[in-house]
């Protein structure tokens, strides 16, 4: 079983400064923890994401960090020109020695999308002309496309990434649409529910025609002494989390597709197994029923909810680290 990390570093209060080092803190004890992956994710102009600029993240990660592997989860595509982005993942990959992974996505806020300026009425044409433009600028030494948004005429392209043809790509959520595209993927759910969606990805990737990649299974953790302070911990930081999560969903009256933080109900979030918090000897037997029954050898937890003090935080993977990924 390998392990992963899923983190936004949300806007918590303390000066951006420290929240950065302390993640860099954080990104540091998880390559010495021996955990596999580092996700970051990209939002903007919510207090879900204090740093969107995940290049930058990983930049000056790679300098405290030798084994774990960084991915974004994931890359806006609708926000970035597709050539400079192709230019930022291959400064990282080279950066990073090779350990670099790149999901994409559209974005599922339609406000974000807006406020930036975009055509709403053409996020998914987007997304699809801003990926066919950025897998032809990593493989290509010149560049020619035409579409609806990206027009380009043998552009010369004069850097490659270290990883060929590209770094391993990633489209979380869509299981569907990750193997059609050739992409790894994550999903959700109790690990009947990841074992469907793992079998329904393999048999997608069969008929488009290659042999699959990697699916992980995603939950939001929370480790501590004893089961009732993890639930103590839970119950401050799961409402605080929503709140950070939606307020252009609520300035606009919308509801979040999915709606993950399932309305900041942390009683449903721990029934429902969106969210595990206990002891490690509580955490562990749920990882072992992941570990038995989710079809997959991935396992990627979001250790990093709402108000969670870094010294909270650290203990949490601490212990997670020592007695449930050791066991």
């Amino acid at each position: 079983m390998r392990y992963g990390v899923f983190d936004q570093i949300e806007i918590t209060g303390q000066p951006l400064g420290q929240l950065y080092r302390e993640r860099l803190e954080l990104i540091r004890a998880l390559d010495e923890a021996g955990f596999a992956y580092y996700f970051k994710s990209e939002h903007h102009m919510i207090p879900l994401d204090s740093m969107p600029q995940i290049g930058l993240l990983f930049a000056a990660a790679a300098q405290c960090t030798k084994r774990i592997r960084l991915g974004s989860l994931v890359y806006l595509l609708p926000f970035h020109h597709p050539l400079r982005l192709a230019e930022e993942i291959c400064s990282l990959d080279h950066i990073l020695d090779g350990r670099f992974d790149v999901g994409v996505g559209r974005g599922i806020s339609l406000p974000e999308h807006e406020l930036w300026g975009l055509d709403t009425g053409r996020i998914a044409e987007n997304y699809e002309e801003a990926l066919a433009v950025l897998r032809a600028a990593l493989t290509s030494d010149a560049l020619t496309f035409h579409g609806e948004t990206y027009s380009f005429t043998d552009v010369p392209i004069m850097l490659r990434p270290l990883q060929q043809p590209m770094p391993p790509m990633w489209h979380p959520g869509n299981f569907q649409a990750a193997a059609k595209e050739g992409m790894n993927t994550i999903v959700v759910g109790p690990p009947p529910v990841i074992a469907e969606q793992v079998a329904k990805y393999h048999a997608a990737c069969e008929a488009a025609g290659w042999a699959g990649g990697t699916v992980g299974g995603i939950n939001s953790i929370i480790v501590a002494p004893t089961d009732a302070e993890a639930l103590a911990i839970a119950r401050r930081t799961w409402p605080v989390f929503t709140d950070h999560l939606t307020p252009l969903f609520r300035k606009w009256n919308l509801g979040p597709p999915g709606d993950p933080t399932l309305g900041g109900n942390v009683e449903l979030a721990l029934e429902v197994g969106a969210l595990v918090a206990g002891s490690p000897s509580t955490v562990g037997e749920r990882l072992a029923q992941f570990e038995e029954g989710a079809g997959t050898d991935l396992f990627v937890g979001k250790f990093t909810l709402g108000d969670l003090s870094h010294q909270e935080l650290m203990r949490s993977i601490d212990l997670f680290a020592s007695h449930v990924m050791k066991r």
